[in-house]
């Protein structure tokens, strides 16, 4: 049987590429994101037609337990979760709607404790399993006007923490990958001004790629299980 992976919020950006890098691998595919059906049937056909892997799309609001409850109950075995699904919000804290708030943190944090919930009795069954949690570094900094998505990513960090040390002895290994600034759709509601000044700021001298990112999950997901817990940064040397 080959091995499994489900990878939220892969229609663009860093989920699409951990898609395409991990049907590369030869793991049959769980997809989701929460609108794009168009971009996500395509990428589907696109990994079944190149790879010869099975794959699975579903739209899913990884923020509702219920909807994610429902999408586990079409995986039966699961190997590498890649929880990748997340939105921002930039503006002052004491303008920000209490309903947006929860948004931020239902689809952020919350997502991440409802699939691990679920995916962590399948890989209890055969002591084996590889989480990994995207996160930003904005987690660990802290970004003025984005209280809601720094508190998120701070909030996921902990949580990766805490759950590798819980899951430790039974072989499954949870890590996060902490990015800077990565060329993606979340990153193009900037104006242009502002992109370069942004740029001007990374030693790097350029924005992250989501191929790199998705490189990065795929050297996690092979790297020895005594590595666990961790928060490692890409960011192009930033912060």
């Amino acid at each position: 049987m080959g091995k499994a992976a489900l990878v939220s919020g892969a229609s663009r950006g860093i989920g699409r590429a951990a898609a395409e890098s991990l049907a590369e691998a030869g793991y049959d595919l769980y997809l989701t994101c929460r609108q794009s059906e168009e971009e996500l049937s395509e990428l589907k056909d696109k990994l079944e037609k190149n790879y010869h892997i099975r794959c699975a799309a579903y739209i899913c609001n990884m923020g509702s337990y219920e909807e994610v409850s429902d999408l586990f109950r079409n995986i039966p075995d699961l190997d590498v979760l890649v929880n990748n699904a997340g939105i921002s919000y930039i503006g002052l804290l004491s303008e920000m709607e209490v309903s947006k708030w929860q948004e931020i943190i239902d689809t952020n944090l919350n997502s991440v404790f409802y699939t691990c919930k679920l995916a962590i009795p399948l890989m209890l069954r055969k002591k084996s399993g590889r989480i990994i949690n995207i996160s930003s570094v904005w987690g660990s900094t802290g970004a003025s006007m984005e209280v809601a998505y720094s508190a998120s990513k701070g909030g996921v960090n902990s949580f990766t923490k805490a759950l590798a040390k819980e899951l430790a002895p039974s072989h499954i290994c949870v890590n996060a990958v902490a990015c800077g600034v990565i060329d993606t759709d979340m990153n193009r509601s900037f104006e242009e001004e502002e992109l370069r000044a942004l740029i001007e700021e990374i030693p790097a001298d350029r924005f992250g790629r989501p191929e790199e990112a998705a490189k990065l999950i795929l050297q996690i997901i092979d790297a020895p299980e005594y590595m666990t817990g961790q928060i490692i940064t890409m960011d192009g040397g930033w912060c």
